[in-house]
């Protein structure tokens, strides 16, 4: 401690020792990540039920002005229950989540706690040959991987930087966590403490796929040697609060919310294709459902589930309703009316704690959103690395679902 200022110094200095500490560092770091996300997720409710409420407003008014205007009756349908319906739901989904977690991490950024974040978890990327600061692209893949693809410009090795924006999508973005934790809910583990964890330890698989993934691409693709950087520590200070959250709503938030609503709606018309148009004996969707079933089947999940992954390409939200849209034979997205009524709906149609299990796998590791693979194209100007993008994830996904379902199967857990 420095005699001129004894109580900042020796504060600093307790800070450091906590944070960065050999045996206390990441029980903080993960006990402050599970801070952070409790309140991402238990402060997004509210607003995202509002958000909800109000696009189904806008979808009532629509519909009377299109059908006073004498519009056909599909047209109607295209446009409010396909096209708008599917912006509501990528717009409720996601802004809440991400005007609460982009403020909460650029807080802890402008503390000074994001560069020991690097600083702890550098050992472990250089035995992955990889880059100390991916720790910070990684974290900030919580709250979207298209904004983290964007972050991976701190590093300045571009293998490096490669294998940050190639493994980013491991970490589960705010648009997935909705469906893990109604499914965590519903057939894993009890609401409360039991269903933190739960989220808590996928949230830690996906970091070891990071490592395991980092390390096989310095090995094959991108070889090398991590390069060395130098990280300053700044010292801790009473973040900016105002600024803050001016600068993460508007330059993180709108603008990821911006390029995810640009391809919700011709998304939506997709969906409402696939859903109405007729083929043999039912719809042109159930036709795709019935194609895909036994690749499911072998996956331990089923083929409406993995259309559903398919066709949610757009948007990782949208995964649940386009499985109740299939499971329903409806002719349009819809939101169940509670938890128990999602549950009932799943079991109706042979789910089991396996199917959610796998689920929540295969959303943790598989393609990334268009947004993020759009990024990446932008971010690395070649199709090459885009497409290792989408295929590295989805192999290891359908890897370790197909494995997870074997053994439970040749275990006799799987009813």
């Amino acid at each position: 401690c420095v005699r001129a200022r004894p109580g900042s110094a020796c504060r600093q200095a307790r800070l450091d020792r906590l944070l960065t500490g050999r045996f206390t560092a990441l029980p903080t770091m993960l006990l402050l990540l599970a801070l952070t996300l409790y309140l991402t997720i238990a402060g997004a409710n509210v607003p995202s039920e509002a958000l909800f409420a109000l696009f189904a407003r806008m979808e009532a008014w629509l519909a009377g002005v299109l059908t006073g205007w004498g519009a056909a009756g599909w047209l109607v349908s295209l446009l409010c229950a396909g096209m708008l319906r599917t912006l509501g739901w990528v717009v409720a989904v996601m802004l809440p989540p991400m005007a609460i977690f982009f403020p909460l991490f650029t807080l802890l950024e402008d503390a000074g706690y994001l560069p020991r974040v690097a600083f702890v978890l550098d050992r472990q990327f250089k035995r992955c040959r990889a880059c100390g600061k991916q720790a910070l692209t990684m974290c900030m893949g919580l709250g979207c991987n298209a904004a983290a693809v964007v972050g991976c410009r701190i590093i300045d090795s571009p293998r490096e930087r490669r294998i940050a924006m190639l493994t980013n999508v491991f970490m589960p973005c705010n648009g997935r966590f909705p469906m893990m934790i109604a499914l965590i809910g519903l057939f894993l583990a009890p609401a409360g403490l039991p269903a933190a964890l739960a989220l808590a330890g996928v949230i830690v698989l996906g970091a070891l796929a990071t490592f395991a993934v980092s390390r096989l691409l310095s090995a094959t693709l991108l070889r090398g040697l991590p390069s060395a950087f130098t990280l300053e520590l700044p010292p801790f200070r009473r973040p900016q609060v105002g600024r803050v959250i001016v600068r993460s709503v508007v330059d993180r938030t709108l603008r990821v919310l911006g390029r995810a609503a640009a391809v919700a709606a011709p998304a939506g018309l997709v969906i409402w294709l696939l859903a109405n148009l007729p083929a043999r004996g039912g719809t042109l969707l159930s036709a795709c459902v019935a194609a895909l079933e036994p690749l499911g089947r072998f996956l331990g999940m089923d083929g409406a589930l993995l259309m559903a992954f398919i066709l949610a390409l757009p948007a990782n939200e949208l995964v649940l309703p386009l499985a109740m849209l299939a499971y329903a034979s409806g002719g349009a997205l819809a939101r169940a009316e509670d938890m128990q009524a999602l549950g009932a709906l799943l079991r109706e149609n042979g789910w089991t704690w396996l199917t959610a299990l796998n689920a929540i796998l295969f959303s943790l590791m598989h393609w990334p959103c268009s947004t993020t693979l759009i990024t990446i194209a932008r971010e690395t100007r070649s199709a090459r690395w885009t497409l290792a993008g989408a295929l590295l994830p989805t192999l290891l996904g359908a890897a370790v679902c197909a494995l997870t379902a074997g053994l439970a199967r040749a275990l006799g857990l799987a009813a």
